[in-house]
């Protein structure tokens, strides 16, 4: 081998060496990757930042309401109900107090007295002569009363309860009669009237004007009088076991 020939075979292999120990030499991230400890710890560090981000996130939502959310829950808290504004409404209390006991169909009950009482089938043998209402001949039970003054002179005639006026009508017999509807499938009928006061469909307060006491042809020898009927659940009643002593 010529010196030129062993001048390049020295030179190759100093390349090679080179190359070889450029090529060989592994970088750091491969070498600690390459351990078998490296994943395992990744894993283990990354779950733990998890649950401690888990952590203060949950601690955050624990917290009590600052002062102006606790401030503006107060005045929310503060407000009327609509149930305390009705309490001081005194439109709301009346209906609240609908509950209504029965009234002399009168302005004032001891100006008047029962004429006529009302016809008991338990009742004594005075009651059901008393009671018995006749119109040419014939005899039939009254169910109702009759009220009048001993003076025989007219009256005003007042609503027994709150309701609706459900029925004014002129019959040939009955004189004029006006019908109030009430809740609790309770009715009242007042017949024998004068000047009505009242028209179907009014809404009518307890105690208010509805006619002046008349005359009927069923009952003319009574005179000026009311003939007072009350229903519950359709079936007639005896107005005098509801009204209130006089």
């Amino acid at each position: 081998m010529n010196e030129q020939e062993k001048n390049k075979s020295t030179h190759d292999e100093s390349l090679k060496n080179k190359q070889g120990d450029s090529g060989a030499k592994p970088s750091s991230w491969n070498r600690l990757f390459s351990k078998r400890w490296v994943f395992p710890a990744v894993y283990t560090a990354a779950a733990a930042i998890i649950l401690t981000l888990v952590w203060v996130y949950q601690d955050a939502g624990q917290k009590p309401l600052n002062s102006d959310t606790n401030a503006v829950v107060s005045l929310d808290a503060a407000k009327p109900s609509k149930e305390a504004g009705a309490a001081n409404d005194p439109e709301a209390l009346e209906v609240v107090a609908s509950a209504e006991t029965l009234t002399w169909p009168v302005a004032s009950p001891g100006e008047v007295e029962v004429v006529k009482p009302f016809y008991d089938e338990n009742g004594t043998e005075e009651n059901h002569v008393a009671a018995m209402v006749q119109y040419n001949d014939t005899f039939v039970p009254n169910v109702g009363i009759d009220i009048a003054r001993e003076d025989n002179k007219t009256f005003d005639v007042k609503a027994a309860l709150s309701g609706e006026v459900t029925r004014v009508e002129d019959v040939a017999v009955f004189g004029k009669v006006v019908e109030i509807t009430h809740p609790n499938n309770l009715k009242t009928v007042y017949q024998s009237l004068g000047d009505t006061k009242v028209k179907q469909g009014d809404e009518v307060k307890q105690g208010d004007t509805l006619a002046t006491a008349g005359r009927s042809e069923i009952e003319k020898n009574l005179g000026n009088h009311v003939h007072f009927e009350v229903y519950e659940d359709g079936k007639v009643v005896n107005p005098s076991d509801l009204l209130p002593q006089r």
